[in-house]
Order: C-alpha cells, then sequence, then structure tokens
C-alpha cells in the first residue's frame, strides 16, 4: 500500500470510528510502524484535516472547519501583529503563498495554530535559516485560514481591512487561487502589486 493510499485509509478509519483509536492498534491493522502512523497523522493534520489526540488515541473531530484565502500586504516588520491576530482569533494559519510573475505559485506550508508556534516560525526567519517568502514579490502574499466559523474569518477579515493589511485581487491572478476572494472584491477599486 502506498503511504496516500494509507493515510486515506487512516481517515476513512477514524471518520467510521465513534472511539478513540490508538496509533498502535492503527499500526497493526495497517501492517506498518507506529512511528509511520505518527508521521502520516502529523501529514493529514497539515492537510487540514482535523485528527485529535487522546490518551486512549486518535479521534477525527466532527467539529466542521471553514476555510477562507486572504490576499494580504505587509511590512517584514508587521508580520508577527498579523499571524497573532489570526491565532488570537482562533484560527489556523495552514499555509502562506505567493503568486510570482514569474515562477507562479510558490507554496509554504505553516499549519500555526498558536503565539508560541508564531514565535517559533519568526524565530526561524530571524535567525537566518530562511526569509519570508513575501519578500520575493514585495510584502504581497495570501495565507489559508481554518477557524470554527464563518464569523471567526469575518472577525479577522474586518480586522485586517481595518489594519490595512488586507490587499485586492488583480485581473491576472489565477482565480483557483482566490476564488474565495473574488466575490469580496467585487466592486472594489483595483490595488497595486502582487
Amino acid at each position: 500500500m502506498k503511504a496516500g493510499e494509507r493515510r486515506e485509509k487512516i481517515n476513512k478509519i477514524l471518520a467510521e470510528s465513534s472511539a478513540p483509536i490508538s496509533g498502535s492498534a492503527l499500526a497493526r491493522m495497517l501492517s506498518v510502524s507506529r512511528q509511520v502512523i505518527v508521521t502520516d497523522i502529523a501529514i493529514l493534520r497539515a492537510e487540514g484535516i482535523n485528527i485529535t489526540s487522546t490518551t486512549q488515541g486518535y479521534l477525527l473531530s466532527r467539529e466542521h472547519l471553514c476555510k477562507r484565502i486572504f490576499k494580504v500586504h505587509h511590512t517584514r516588520e508587521e508580520c508577527e501583529e498579523e499571524l497573532n491576530l489570526f491565532v488570537d482569533s482562533g484560527a489556523v494559519v495552514k499555509d502562506v503563498f505567493v503568486n510570482h510573475r514569474v515562477y507562479g505559485v510558490i507554496r509554504g506550508e505553516l499549519n500555526i495554530r498558536s503565539r508560541l508556534d508564531v514565535r517559533a516560525f519568526l524565530e526561524s526567519i530571524r535567525s537566518g535559516k530562511s526569509s519570508l517568502l513575501s519578500t520575493t514579490t514585495e510584502g504581497y502574499h495570501y495565507h489559508t485560514l481554518l477557524a470554527p466559523s464563518n464569523a471567526i474569518l469575518d472577525m479577522i477579515e474586518n480586522r485586517l481591512w481595518e489594519m490595512g493589511f488586507l490587499a485586492k485581487t488583480l485581473p491576472y491572478e489565477p482565480d483557483e487561487l482566490t476564488e474565495d476572494i473574488q466575490e469580496r472584491d467585487r466592486g472594489s477599486e483595483p490595488d497595486a502589486g502582487s
């Protein structure tokens, strides 16, 4: 069984179970080591599957998460303020991506869930391990956010407008990247950048 098929099977097993299933039990069912299951669970979570770890095992959360993509623009110094807004509001920052005019879409998985995650991410940037992806597009970038409700995402959107961080999409941007923000921008004036 290939890794992708195995992860689909894990998701299906958890979806059909009303009780937690231990990593060891999943490993036995799929004839792999417990460590392979731990890695698969991490990958599924990174893909947005809401899997909870309990003392009895893994449980697929029945909570529905809403998803929205925001196009934003701010300085490097304002990155912490932006990320803290997201996590303080109860959202998960699934990823960051840019639409580079030469290279196309460049995406990085983040899965930032707390201020602790924000600090760790920014420390990696400050230590010189890497630079912000948005530096390739003069500060313009996108985030996919996951939240328990659309009301939370609406509140984040309003706060981003107030902070001056929310950017408008432009005609040349691919529709598949920006479907859920195209509606918001209808009737708005075009903005520079990206």
